[in-house]
């Protein structure tokens, strides 16, 4: 769907179009209003917060809808003492964790792939002395937790971390329209950023932008009647 639709639909739904004032809402307060309401769509879908609680892989369609935001990349870090490898810091546009998958290596064993699941940081100390959830090369398994926008790989003197990757859902690209302002320089934007989403989803997030305007502006009526069209449901 591309900018100029979105802003028409948005106005729209505010009622500004046949009321003639719509140029009291500037374009940036569109943009805001929609990236905005792009994040809490999103944080709903992963949460589940929806009537079915569904969470991100609890039903085809979510799995649909949000398959284009799970994004995998290669992370760099080191070890911090015998216990822990510790990646640098998670991306820019990290959203919330999926998994982290590496390889280990022992001695003169070939590097094998392991199961890494994620601990709580309060557990950490039982989970190293635990025979069943401590790193073991042997079986191929250990733990990782997440700490100061790091994720820290536990390994307990037992392999060294290969190849670490992580998998994660990333935020929504940010839309612009050219000719406004961008908040961020204070400069005019030259070059439209289109929504990323499927347009039945944007469709949904027009409403939901709509009801953030109608509710900054106090148009109770158009509140209530976007708050109930933004998708609640499954």
């Amino acid at each position: 769907m591309n900018n100029n639709l979105i802003q028409i639909k948005i106005k729209q739904r505010l009622n500004k179009l046949a009321s003639l004032d719509y140029d009291n809402i500037e374009c940036w307060q569109i943009a805001e209003a929609f990236n905005k309401a792009q994040i809490e769509w999103v944080r709903r879908q992963l949460h589940g917060t929806n009537n079915y609680k569904e969470g991100d892989e609890a039903s085809l369609r979510r799995i649909d809808d949000l398959q284009k935001l799970l994004t995998t990349v290669n992370i760099q870090g080191s070890m911090v003492g015998p216990t822990y490898y510790e990646v640098d810091s998670l991306p820019a546009n990290y959203l919330e964790f999926k998994r982290v998958s590496i390889k280990g290596k022992h001695g003169k064993c070939p590097d094998r792939p392991f199961v890494v699941y994620l601990g709580e940081e309060a557990d950490v100390d039982l989970l190293l002395v635990d025979k069943l959830s401590q790193p073991s090369f042997e079986w191929g398994e250990t733990f990782c937790t997440l700490v100061g926008n790091k994720i820290r790989i536990y390994t307990n003197n037992e392999f060294e971390v290969i190849s670490p990757k992580l998998n994660y859902y990333r935020k929504p690209v940010e839309v612009q329209f050219v000719g406004c302002i961008d908040l961020n320089t204070g400069l005019p934007i030259t070059t439209d950023v289109q929504s990323e989403l499927k347009d039945d989803i944007v469709e949904l997030i027009c409403d939901e932008a709509a009801s953030i305007l109608a509710g900054d502006i106090e148009s109770i009526m158009q509140y209530q009647r976007n708050e109930k069209s933004a998708e609640r449901n499954n």
